[in-house]
């Protein structure tokens, strides 16, 4: 399995990690005696700690300008009920997870970090995101500016 933790970026990246299993984010809902539109809970928690790990990377540094390189590693638990040998396989990167949440609502995630990481993740010129197992599960954000 390939982990970004082991990759050497230079200084002016910009790494995002938050705990737990990466989530992606939900349909908006609507009540129906006013029809307005709202956010669902699990996303906003989700979006919220994703903002408060943002804000603690940044260390009080202005949002990032210019043209944005963006790579996301999404590491989902191993199932529990799955044999050792199907376990180590998907450590191991030999079985990849796919599942949801889906890579699109992974990266919608990002406007969590607009204001705090870049001013708009319309700055993203370039992306690469990958889902794997680990025994770690997390969501990895690297963020760096195209030279």
């Amino acid at each position: 399995m390939q982990d970004l933790t082991q990759d050497n970026r230079g200084s002016n990246t910009i790494i995002i990690e938050l705990p737990g299993e990466p989530k992606g984010k939900g349909r908006p809902r609507f009540a129906r005696r006013t029809g307005h539109a709202y956010t669902p809970q699990k996303t906003a928690s989700y979006e919220a700690m994703l903002r408060h790990e943002a804000a603690l990377a940044m260390a009080d540094r202005p949002p990032l300008e210019g043209a944005l390189r963006v790579r996301v590693a999404a590491y989902f638990g191993v199932p529990a009920s799955w044999s050792t040998k199907k376990q180590i396989a998907a450590i191991t990167g030999a079985i990849r997870p796919a599942k949801r949440p889906d890579l699109d609502n992974i990266v919608k995630m990002f406007d969590a970090l607009n204001v705090i990481v870049w001013r708009d993740d319309a700055q993203i010129v370039e992306g690469w995101i990958e889902k794997y197992y680990s025994d770690r599960p997390r969501l990895r954000i690297e963020v760096s500016p195209v030279v």
